[in-house]
């Protein structure tokens, strides 16, 4: 187990966590992982569209495992 699945251990999936993914997908990896490479590139997608920024944030929170990014 790597340092940063034991953070991700820590920070359990919040019905809060899933409603910010979903209405604003920055916010909702803000406050699941704070200031990481995985918020920026959240940041992009979602001013590219939104769509696409709420699929990556769901995606991070619910397998954060399948993703390479921290």
């Amino acid at each position: 187990m790597t340092m940063a699945t034991q953070q991700d251990a820590w920070r359990p999936v919040t019905p809060w966590t899933v409603i910010a993914a979903i209405l604003l997908p920055p916010l909702g990896i803000f406050l699941s992982r704070g200031l990481t490479p995985a918020f920026w590139l959240t940041v992009v997608l979602t001013v590219i569209g939104w769509v696409p920024g709420m699929i990556f944030a769901l995606a991070l929170l619910f397998v954060p495992d399948q993703i390479p990014i921290r």
